[in-house]
């Protein structure tokens, strides 16, 4: 409980530290413009920081979303025997027309009073 909260801390920690390194960067670049300085690259703290941010956020991303499953299936189903496999109950049917061909299959429209008419 106490680490999730840790790493949700962190986790906006790094978001904050991100955008302002990216707020950084920007007024870096007006400064730039402003002093008339033909300059590319960034300052190394702006760069650093934005690293550091990218390392912190993946990081308690991670922690917080908890174990992976594997991709392939088979690791899943090798632990399955074949009977498990084959009961799929969303595919059992009970109203089919196998009733009607059954010897004692009363249909619905038939009421108990012409049943006895019937036998």
């Amino acid at each position: 409980m106490v680490r999730k909260f840790c790493n949700k801390t962190l986790l906006c920690i790094g978001f904050i530290s991100l955008i302002h390194a990216a707020f950084s960067a920007a007024q870096h670049r007006s400064y730039l413009r402003i002093t008339e300085q033909d300059s590319r690259a960034l300052p190394l703290d702006i760069i650093i920081q934005t690293l550091v941010s990218l390392v912190v956020i993946i990081y308690n991303i991670l922690q917080i979303v908890g174990d992976f499953k594997e991709i392939r299936a088979a690791v899943d189903l090798q632990q399955k025997s074949w009977e498990t496999l084959s009961n799929i109950p969303s595919f059992y049917m009970f109203c089919h027309r196998g009733k009607a061909l059954a010897q004692d299959y009363i249909p619905p429209s038939v009421k108990k009073s012409e049943l006895s008419s019937l036998y």
